[in-house]
């Protein structure tokens, strides 16, 4: 018993000075290394993940930080488990669901952070450095611009280096990193092959791990004074479109969305009556024909904004009953259609349904909104005459077009009319549907957008939530529905220009010091600005958005239509790089000869007219000894070159220039 409990108590000793001993080996410089990479890989996600998550981590990696230079400030076992205990605790507090992308990105950061106070062996610096892969993949969920890739693949060559600094503990940091760089910058081609040619898979979106907590902001289901004004602030980009040949006039880019025939006084919605046809009679289109490719960013709403009217698309495209384009395939992710419209067109007939719906009108109208619709019209002339003169109306009354127009609690509509004369696109729009349904006239409201800065470097147009826009349509005899935007009679030029963002934002500044600029630096940023578009655009399509389609179509194009043979050509291209890579890392480097080397291969040329030939194994000092014995009279001059090239060679001469002078007339000297 007590030679056991002795042997038991040597094992204790030996595993506990095992362990002793790894935990030295570690450099310091390999930590910092680790722990900057580290640092840097997660600084994308304090956007991303709650404050108290990501305080918890970088507290965690200050403390590891400390620790190289203070080891004794390491936790016990005891204080690792308390954090631990507070780790899960903050990750209950801020429960984000069991799966999805938030929860993972929360449950990976903490785990990292509470690994850094563990590192004592190589083991844990290989784990850790394979984790903070992971957390730094996990950036790409949330930010997919080639932004994120460049700023990712910079920490991927730090934490690389990691590695090759733990494997080959003579590399310090500098070196560490030159070498990583060099080995991804390597592989580069290697992946643009796997990332061509590989299969992509569409994998099924299931219900438990979709992050319904995602914002995605835009357009809403209905519409009440002010909710389109509230975007007018945004810059953030719904969707760009490529037009193939000509492109439609500004005042003619109306992109269509949801539209709204049903009101309560205060908010419009869609019509509850959706059981008729959406096909009774079709759409007749003319005039010019305008194809685009439209590249929609993610949305919360199925919803696709084709430019008005959308005469062909994809199959898993479908209009409904108010020719509203809408799409059967996930709309949360970027897409792109192919799509075709029309900007003169004929609707046809108007059904029963349709007609009592877009009559229906909330409250009925006073005597003052009467008087008004009598007094264009309304009651007495043609349809197109009463629109005509309510435009005037709208132009000769002093209303004003703002994108902050006072509140509007009861019958929003009449107050704007008669009191407030200030509002929005909504407010025209409302407005003026409500008025022609007063006189009798089917009328309803469309949402979109309207516009959108034309990008000359892509030659692309991109469209934004402050292009979000609402105007009116009313059936009439003959033509269908027709549009008609009354905010061009106040303000025109908010169809015929571009909305200025920065311009509406700054509208709402009680003090906001406008920077004036030249023309030409104002040339210049417009020209970065359209470059830094172009750039983007073409990532979000040619990389972010390769999907199966996509890759499938592109293949075809070069003739691969299997999947077969798309292995053949990733193996073929994979086996191909790695054989230039394999020549130009392996083959024989020509040895670049210095000047001293030169001089002193012209003096030893010399001796061999005397039968002296200098071995490649032998050295300066050696062949001087056998030039010595087989031709003493040369030793002098032959010892003076030696002399002068090994101090250049081996010693290196401060004085090289002079040095190299020397040397060379001692050659110029040796007459054989």
């Amino acid at each position: 018993m007590p030679l056991r409990a002795t042997s038991l108590h040597t094992g204790y000793m030996t595993t506990k000075n095992t362990h002793k001993t790894m935990t030295n080996t570690l450099q310091p410089r390999t930590l910092i290394l680790l722990l900057t990479s580290i640092a840097l890989m997660s600084l994308p996600h304090v956007l991303h993940v709650p404050a108290p998550i990501m305080a918890f981590f970088f507290a965690l990696l200050i403390w590891r930080f400390t620790a190289i230079w203070k080891p004794h400030y390491l936790p016990s076992p005891i204080i690792v488990f308390c954090l631990l205990l507070t780790g899960i605790g903050l990750l209950i507090f801020m429960h984000s669901g069991v799966f999805g992308r938030d929860a993972g990105t929360m449950v990976f950061i903490t785990a990292l952070g509470l690994k850094l106070l563990e590192i004592q062996t190589q083991r844990d610096l290989y784990l850790i450095s394979f984790l903070a892969f992971i957390v730094a993949a996990s950036q790409f969920l949330y930010l997919q611009n080639i932004f994120m890739a460049g700023y990712i693949l910079m920490v991927s060559i730090s934490l690389f280096a990691t590695l090759l600094s733990i494997n080959a503990g003579t590399l310090n940091n500098t070196q560490a990193l030159k070498k990583s760089a060099i080995i991804l910058m390597q592989a580069i081609p290697l992946m643009i092959v796997i990332f061509i040619f590989f299969p992509r898979i569409d994998l099924p979106r299931w219900s438990f791990l979709d992050d319904n907590n995602k914002a995605i902001s835009g357009l809403s289901d209905s519409l009440e004074p002010g909710a389109i004004s509230q975007l007018g602030l945004s810059g953030e980009l719904v969707f760009r479109a490529k037009f193939t040949g000509k492109l439609p006039k500004p005042e003619q880019r109306y992109w269509r969305g949801p539209v709204f025939s049903y009101t309560d006084g205060k908010r419009w919605s869609p019509s509850k009556n959706t059981y008729f046809k959406r096909h009774l009679d079709r759409i007749s289109f003319k005039g010019e024909k305008y194809q685009y490719k439209l590249l929609m960013e993610p949305q919360a709403k199925n919803w696709v904004f084709a430019l008005d009217m959308p005469a062909q698309y994809p199959y898993y495209l479908q209009t409904n009953t108010v020719h509203q384009l809408i799409t059967q395939q996930a709309f949360n992710k970027r897409a792109e259609y192919e799509i075709s419209s029309y900007a003169e067109y004929n609707t046809g007939y108007l059904t029963k349904t349709e007609h009592k719906d877009n009559l229906q009108i909330q409250p009925q109208p006073s005597q003052r909104i009467n008087a008004l619709v009598k007094q264009l019209g309304g009651l007495s002339e043609t349809p197109e005459t009463y629109i005509n003169n309510l435009f005037k109306h709208f132009r000769q009354q002093e209303f004003y077009y703002t994108l902050f127009p006072p509140l509007l609690e009861q019958n929003p509509i009449q107050s704007f009319l008669f009191d407030t004369k200030a509002g929005f696109c909504g407010h025209y729009a409302t407005a003026f549907t409500y008025l022609m349904r007063a006189a009798g006239i089917p009328a309803r409201v469309v949402t979109g957008y309207q516009g959108g800065l034309y990008n000359e470097t892509g030659d692309f147009i991109e469209v934004r939530q402050a292009n979000a826009h609402a105007w009116a349509e009313v059936w009439l005899k003959g033509k269908g529905w027709v549009r008609f935007d009354p905010t061009t009679a106040v303000a025109p030029e908010r169809v015929e220009n571009d909305v200025n963002i920065e311009q509406q934002i700054s509208q709402q500044s009680i003090s906001f010091a406008p920077v004036h600029l030249d023309s030409e630096t104002l040339s210049f940023l417009k020209s970065a600005r359209e470059l830094w578009s172009s750039v983007d655009y073409s990532w979000q399509r040619w990389i972010i958005n390769y999907t199966r389609k996509n890759q499938l179509n592109f293949l075809a194009g070069l003739g691969i239509n299997s999947i077969k043979a798309m292995f053949y050509w990733m193996i073929a291209g994979g086996i191909g790089i790695s054989l230039v890579l394999a020549i130009i890392i392996f083959r024989k480097k020509k040895t670049k000869i210095s000047l001293a080397e030169k001089y002193y291969q012209q003096a030893c040329q010399k001796l061999t007219v005397l039968g002296l030939h200098k071995h490649s194994s032998e050295g300066a000092q050696d062949f001087l000894q056998r030039v010595s014995q087989e031709q003493p009279q040369l030793t002098e001059k032959f010892q003076q070159i030696s002399q002068i090239y090994y101090q250049i060679r081996y010693k290196k001469n401060k004085q090289t220039k002079i040095a190299l002078q020397q040397l060379k007339q001692a050659v110029q000297q040796l007459k054989i």
